[in-house]
């Protein structure tokens, strides 16, 4: 059975597309099948794989507008069982065609629908920092929405607003969806750091991840070199927590 999982926040820098990377990356390490799908124009994930955006033929863009399916535009990593469906810029025109067009919303869903389940174990969906059309067609796609979110003051206001849209989104397109938070970017010698976690884990106690990654340079250098943290530096604190997150993923999250 495959597991969708979007991973989401409006705010940058906040290790959204790292999560992302290491996660599947952790996954295919366990021997799982996973597929990252490359939602946001900036291409983060796509450079993060060593991919030149620029150079791509065929896109997830091509999948969205039905003129390749998303095993055609699908390409292997250098990593045993993890794949990427690549972006490049043209995401930002299709966001605006695609809108408004009838059943927009679940392009991506008919796509990854079509591959047959257990194609894959897993899919991560690196989401753009916009609750535009692309982000609209990964909730729609999504069995778990993970956000990232760092210990700060506005980490409330953002999850306020996380909470809405998933409401919205289980009212109007996906039922099923549920939301996970997961800290990121944690330091543990910062006071308002510790402060905030600690309100955070005793109110969001049902959907937050025990899991905490914490402040990591290798998780900033890793993607400058095409690999993600768990090939890059494979002994380092930032690389076992992701290994850690997937099997807290296994166990508890799916």
């Amino acid at each position: 059975m495959t597991t969708t999982i979007a991973v989401s926040n409006q705010k940058g820098g906040v290790a959204k597309t790292t999560s992302c990377l290491s996660l599947g990356a952790s996954l295919s390490e366990m021997g799982h099948f996973v597929l990252l799908v490359d939602l946001d124009p900036q291409a983060h994930l796509t450079l993060s794989m060593g991919l030149r955006p620029n150079e791509l033929r065929r896109t997830v863009g091509d999948a969205l507008l039905r003129n390749n399916s998303l095993v055609s535009v699908s390409r292997e990593t250098s990593i045993l069982g993890l794949d990427i469906a690549p972006a490049n810029q043209g995401l930002v025109v299709l966001e605006k065609v695609l809108y408004g067009q009838p059943g927009f919303q679940f392009r991506l869903k008919n796509g990854l629908d079509s591959m047959g389940d257990g194609y894959y174990d897993f899919i991560l969906i690196d989401c753009p920092s916009s609750f535009g059309t692309l982000t609209l067609n990964a909730l729609a796609a999504a069995d778990v929405l993970i956000v990232p979110i760092q210990c700060e003051y506005f980490a409330a206001h953002t999850l306020l607003n996380y909470m809405k849209l998933v409401h919205h989104t289980q009212e109007k397109t996906n039922p099923k969806l549920k939301l996970r938070v997961l800290v990121t970017m944690y330091d543990r010698r910062n006071k308002i750091c510790r402060v905030t976690l600690d309100r955070m884990q005793r109110k969001l106690n049902s959907v937050i991840f025990e899991t905490i990654i914490e402040v990591d340079t290798k998780l900033r250098e890793s993607p400058a070199f095409g690999q993600p943290v768990t090939l890059y530096a494979p002994k380092t604190r930032g690389a076992e927590q992701y290994r850690a997150l997937a099997k807290e993923l296994l166990n508890h999250g799916r």
